[in-house]
């Protein structure tokens, strides 16, 4: 009761959206931290698929979405060798580069795993991540049709300051047959693939924030797809809390 009853107040920021033949999704983490993973990855990196494979596993974790949020950021630094990622982006590349700023990582490499925005390498063999939460405040995210209200309720964390929503595309199920490269004759499948991402600054009225923002839209097509939306510090890319799961088919976006 008062997790539904946290949803509803929230909700108030953020007006009522519905549309009169399809109620919003709403996704929310609730008071503790949901932590993100981000994996920087590469079809064109012969040592990427087992971390690919171990984020694709997850799928089948009842902490997913719950606990925690993986997301996969293909690089393009590898598609020099011969197989261009169709996945992969440069704004992805500069954002594992920003993190090597920001301290998270020494250099960039792939694969590479992040957690909560620092280097994350113990992850190998681990069958499920060890998440040990901590409160963080609640964020929640409305989403109806091509649009999302965002709201996050900063009380008690009164260093948090001016921060930033970011929300990410994923595509699930996906898969390449790899024709180049050092995977060449490879059929590689992906899940939790960013396909494209969007961030707005959060508006603040005493400790709590709000914004509106498109949906992202993607002229990738995948068998499903998923939102991930986490919130950071202003100019910073750690994330502080994150909420997400999957899209009903009526929400699907990519080619519109």
């Amino acid at each position: 009761m008062r997790r539904l009853a946290l949803i509803m107040a929230l909700s108030t920021l953020i007006g009522s959206a519905a549309a009169a033949d399809e109620p919003p999704v709403i996704f929310s983490s609730g008071d503790q931290q949901v932590a993100l993973i981000e994996l920087f990855t590469s079809e064109g990196c012969s040592s990427c698929p087992p971390a690919d494979r171990w984020i694709s596993r997850l799928k089948r974790d009842p902490q997913l979405w719950r606990d925690y949020l993986p997301i996969a950021f293909h690089v393009d630094y590898w598609d020099y060798i011969g197989w261009p990622d169709r996945f992969a982006s440069e704004r992805w590349s500069n954002r594992q580069r920003a993190y090597a700023r920001e301290g998270g990582v020494h250099t960039i490499y792939t694969p590479g795993l992040f957690l909560n925005g620092a280097e994350w390498r113990s992850w190998r063999g681990l069958d499920r991540p060890d998440i040990q939460s901590k409160p963080a405040g609640a964020l929640v995210v409305e989403v109806d049709d091509s649009s999302l209200a965002v709201a996050f309720n900063g009380e008690g964390f009164p260093g948090y300051g001016d921060l930033t929503v970011h929300v990410a595309l994923l595509g699930m199920g996906l898969s390449s047959e790899v024709a180049a490269g050092e995977n060449r004759g490879r059929r590689l499948a992906h899940d939790f693939v960013v396909l494209e991402m969007v961030s707005k600054p959060l508006a603040k009225q005493e400790h709590r924030y709000s914004a509106e923002l498109p949906l992202p839209e993607s002229d990738l097509e995948a068998p499903q797809y998923a939102l991930a939306a986490w919130v950071s510090v202003g100019g910073r890319q750690a994330p502080l809390q994150a909420t997400g799961g999957l899209l009903p088919a009526e929400n699907r976006v990519a080619g519109r």
